[in-house]
């Protein structure tokens, strides 16, 4: 990590060096205004400002509640993160310091919060390029290749290969059972000093499931920035799939997903399953039903939902596990619907209102139960809701809800707001699936 700072000639001018002056509070500068990063992919690449930037990033969260940097004057800060090894060099510049009221802020430590270990001196994160493009190389010999890819030419070959990690590896991975899935290209650069690229990977983790069998549960996936958009994270969800099901996997999670890699991830299993002829007899019996009901005027609520024993099916036959199969269950019923169809679309809605409510109120709901209340967020201010429990009787001072509004109709406004939310998903990924599988629709549930 270099720290540089713009010297300035005070001696060049007495008078200036003896100006006092009083200035105010210092305002500090937001880490997002004055730090980027960046991936190197060569050597030639660390300490360019040419190198591709991972902008926008936010970084603000790492410097305290306000997220700003004090005591700087015209502060910069570039990392470059190596593509080979994601060592990590920080080149740090400002003209001067100064406590302006708020102390200076330490760079280092926060820095090596974020990046860790992998934090490194230039002279080291250069070093590292040769001797990681050589482990490189020998991971992708050594290790086993499961999915090639050379649907444009031989030369720019797309592989997916396997690397089981060991103790011994750079990765501090201390537990058994993890692997690493490596999305990897030949280097078309003469000067490079690796034959690969990586262009992304996946960290997958099995563990065990009572009594005998292995569950699967990724917890990253990361296409570097250059190489996005080209489908590579499909590939590795696809090879992910396909070894889970060669393998007899228990099933497969995924720890805290995105919402884009959600979208994804419900988008291909949609299209498995959509050629899985177990679910259509229940598929298209709930389609008809959607079709020929009037839930207008229902009493009870209507789940939506498929047969215990089809659920556990989808999971020994693709893998996918109960709660990924429910939220792709709605979605394919609704591909089988006519979105035309006022009644049809309306009888659907009208089961997912009475899911969401279901699962955010429960069966207790007015006085006596739980109540659904709108909260201010800097997250999301039209979807963030608080739910509380209400009932008569007890001490005052128990009440704690007593200020919150009592009026069911702004309740019903905001449950129908996360209802939106949820139909704007359910028909983001719909539109997804029928342009990738327009031949898989052909077989399902007729319209």
């Amino acid at each position: 990590m270099a720290l540089k700072q713009k010297g300035t000639d005070a001696a060049a001018d007495p008078k200036k060096r003896r100006r006092v002056g009083f200035s105010g509070i210092d305002a500090g500068v937001e880490a997002n205004e004055c730090m980027k990063v960046f991936i190197a992919r060569n050597p030639d690449e660390a300490g360019s400002a040419n190198s591709t930037s991972l902008q926008p990033f936010d970084l603000n969260h790492f410097f305290g509640e306000d997220g700003k940097i004090y005591g700087y004057k015209n502060l910069k800060i570039n990392v470059w993160i190596s593509a080979i090894s994601f060592h990590a060099y920080a080149d740090i510049s400002f003209e001067e310091t100064s406590d302006g009221g708020k102390g200076i802020t330490d760079l280092k430590p926060v820095l090596q919060n974020i990046f860790g270990e992998n934090l490194v001196e230039k002279d080291e994160f250069l070093k590292t390029f040769s001797k990681e493009c050589e482990y490189l190389s020998n991971v992708v010999t050594d290790g086993n290749v499961i999915k090639h890819d050379a649907s444009i030419d031989e030369d720019s070959a797309v592989e997916i290969v396997r690397v089981e990690l060991q103790g011994s590896t750079p990765i501090d991975i201390t537990e058994h059972g993890w692997e690493m899935l490596l999305v990897v290209k030949k280097s078309a650069q003469a000067s490079s000093s690796s034959n690969f690229l990586v262009l992304g990977f996946a960290a997958v983790h099995h563990f065990y499931h009572y009594p005998e069998s292995t569950r699967l549960r990724i917890s990253q996936i990361l296409v570097l920035p250059p190489y996005q958009g080209e489908g590579h994270g499909l590939r590795l969800l696809e090879t992910i799939n396909s070894i889970s099901e060669s393998e007899n996997i228990y099933d497969v999670t995924i720890e805290d997903p995105s919402d884009y890699l959600q979208y994804i991830r419900s988008s291909i299993d949609c299209l498995r399953l959509l050629t899985f002829d177990p679910i259509k007899p229940a598929l298209c019996s709930m389609v008809s039903s959607l079709k020929d009901t009037n839930l207008s005027k229902r009493t009870s609520s209507l789940k939506m939902v498929p047969p215990s024993d089809l659920a556990e099916t989808v999971r020994q036959k693709l893998k996918i596990n109960k709660k990924q199969f429910l939220r792709c269950w709605e979605i394919l019923i609704y591909l089988n619907l006519d979105a035309e169809d006022r009644k049809s679309m309306d009888n659907f809605r009208a089961c997912i209102y009475d899911r969401i409510k279901g699962e955010i109120l429960g069966t207790s709901t007015g006085p006596n139960g739980k109540r659904l209340v709108q909260m201010p967020s800097n997250f999301d201010e039209e979807t963030c809701f608080a739910v509380y429990w209400t009932q008569d009787g007890g001490d005052a001072d128990d009440q704690t809800v007593e200020q919150q509004p009592e009026d069911l109709k702004t309740q019903e406004q905001q449950l129908n707001e996360v209802v939106d939310s949820q139909m704007e998903e359910i028909v983001e990924i719909a539109k997804n699936v029928t342009s990738r599988g327009k031949d898989k629709l052909s077989v399902s549930c007729s319209v």
